[in-house]
């Protein structure tokens, strides 16, 4: 992939500017977090995302997190030598956020989430090795949508937990003065994450400061997989890659855990896309890579709302495993309850008859 980089002095720079522009809002959390833990500070953390503008745009939460779940698929995704069709991944990208923002132009779809001075972070989900992460050819789009929006390479950061992750995904790891960035939070001086711990209702954590300081903007980019505990790991337990702590926290299939840490505004007022890679999608045995439980959706689903995005993963996945004969995630003592825990929250909606579901 090319020019996908990370640069010691570019960072530290993304650093001092991001410190500067979100001194005040610093200054809020502090007294929030301050509040307590619990019930208390996840309700101060949820009124805070609903009263905070986005990012100055002038749109609030129901703005930001519409409950439309885009579903967009080709069956021709692989040509027959197995390799994947790039152009047409990139087609169903840019046509899903077109449909997204009632856009005319792949350029104004991507303007009208993006500001040319964003700094975007681009999570992934490289847990599972290169076959069940995102696809390079799906970054790229992304990387190209966000060009549409007048955004330059170096303010682009592709990262996850580990470079050795990003690595053994197929995504390339250098140390560059210019370009687009790519590496772990392990790659930031200090071990990558806050020395202070924050609190999101039960939740207490380090963040990755790649969330905290460097980016005004998230793309969200999980994969569609099962999970072992968590019943499915799709958007918003992909947040989990962004803390120091995350085993503490998959107690009780991680509800409430889930939901609450996407409420912190690291999270919550950062997050602008969601674009799940649903090309290979896995219904069983997850979060690891087991190949006899995967199978070739060749789709990308895209949204604003994670826990409508979440929900509609979820019965995915439930279809998948009644074809298959297996028992459905709540029989299996597994069902993701965080996602309806999230919509108590006011994360989004959970609703199934509420999300606006597009095929394209």
């Amino acid at each position: 992939m090319a020019k996908l980089v990370a640069d010691t002095k570019t960072i530290l720079f993304f650093l001092r500017k991001s410190m500067e522009i979100n001194r005040e809002r610093r200054k809020f959390l502090k007294k929030a977090f301050q509040a307590g833990s619990g019930i208390c500070a996840s309700s101060i953390i949820a009124k805070y995302v609903h009263n905070t503008s986005f990012l100055a745009r002038g749109e609030d939460r129901s703005a930001i997190n519409s409950p439309t779940v885009i579903i967009a698929r080709d069956d021709k995704l692989f040509a027959e030598t197995g390799n994947l069709k790039e152009t047409l991944v990139s087609g169903l990208i840019h046509k899903a956020v077109m449909q997204l923002t009632n856009a005319l132009s792949q350029e104004k779809a991507w303007q009208a989430l993006f500001r040319p001075d964003d700094i975007v972070g681009i999570k992934l989900n490289c847990l599972s090795g290169k076959t069940m992460s995102p696809h390079v050819a799906v970054v790229e789009s992304i990387i190209q949508g966000l060009k549409f929006a007048g955004i330059k390479d170096k303010n682009v950061i592709v990262f996850e937990r580990f470079s050795r992750e990003l690595e053994t995904a197929g995504f390339r790891v250098r140390r560059m003065t210019e370009g687009i960035q790519c590496f772990g939070t392990d790659e930031l001086p200090g071990g990558g994450y806050e020395a202070e711990p924050q609190f999101a209702g039960s939740v207490g954590t380090c963040f990755s400061k790649i969330v905290s300081r460097l980016c005004t903007a998230i793309i969200n980019v999980p994969v569609l997989k099962d999970h072992d505990l968590s019943g499915i790991s799709v958007a918003m337990k992909n947040f989990f890659g962004v803390i120091h702590n995350p085993n503490k926290y998959h107690g009780n299939n991680c509800n409430p855990f889930i939901a609450e840490l996407n409420t912190h505004p690291y999270i919550a007022d950062k997050v602008r896309l969601v674009i799940c890679d649903a090309i290979l999608a896995q219904y069983h045995g997850g979060p690891g890579y087991k190949p006899q439980w995967t199978w070739n959706y060749q789709g990308i689903i895209a949204g604003r709302d994670p826990v409508a995005l979440d929900r509609i993963c979820h019965t995915i996945i439930e279809g998948k495993r009644k074809e298959m004969k297996l028992p459905s995630l709540k029989q299996a003592n597994r069902e993701p309850k965080y996602i309806s825990t999230a919509a108590m929250l006011g994360l989004g909606i959970d609703e199934p008859s509420k999300i606006n579901v597009v095929h394209i």
